[in-house]
């Protein structure tokens, strides 16, 4: 069974891999990107500090410091327990996938830190601005989803990378919007 769920996972990353082209590889190199990211994390800042203010604020960028840092390691500790090569590491599908970035990456790729990180961050502004900013969640997980996805469109991960770390950064974000506002009680902030 297990055997037959890696193919799965293959012929899924082949399938939404093949559907990209030239005209939109500049697009998805760019959403795949850690900096293009930067605009929007400065706008989360900026609303943090009006919705919450400074002192809050600061207790939020130690929680999303800490949250980045789990999801980052908790990624690299699977990546090398489970040491599943990237699908352009792996001479048996390399060539039926488009490599769209100049270099393929490390070696391994489960689960995927990218996925995590940014599903991490909106699960996280979610939970945090659920009352104040509702209309945040769609772009915020439009985002996330974009990142992800643009994992497997560059040929760098399998769709269950994807899901693994979206799970993970789901799961994670949860927890630490729940530790940020149980602290903010507990420390009368």
């Amino acid at each position: 069974m297990w055997q037959e769920v890696l193919q799965l996972d293959r012929d899924l990353l082949i399938f939404l891999n093949g559907l990209g082209s030239a005209d939109w590889d500049g697009f998805w190199l760019f959403i795949t990107n850690k900096w293009s990211s930067i605009p929007l994390y400065v706008l989360l800042l900026l609303l943090s500090i009006r919705f919450l203010g400074w002192k809050k604020t600061g207790f939020l960028l130690l929680a999303i410091a800490l949250l980045i840092t789990t999801t980052d390691q908790l990624a690299n500790f699977f990546k090398y327990g489970v040491q599943r090569p990237r699908p352009c590491h792996h001479a048996t599908i390399a060539d039926a996938i488009r490599l769209v970035k100049a270099r393929c990456g490390g070696k391994y790729g489960y689960f995927s830190a990218h996925a995590a990180s940014s599903m991490a961050l909106a699960s996280f502004f979610l939970m945090v601005f659920r009352r104040k900013l509702p209309w945040l969640a769609i772009p915020l997980l439009l985002w996330a989803l974009s990142v992800g996805y643009s994992r497997i469109y560059i040929g760098v991960h399998y769709p269950g990378d994807v899901l693994t770390g979206i799970a993970f950064g789901l799961f994670f974000g949860w927890l630490y919007a729940k530790l940020y506002i149980f602290a903010l009680h507990k420390f009368k902030v």
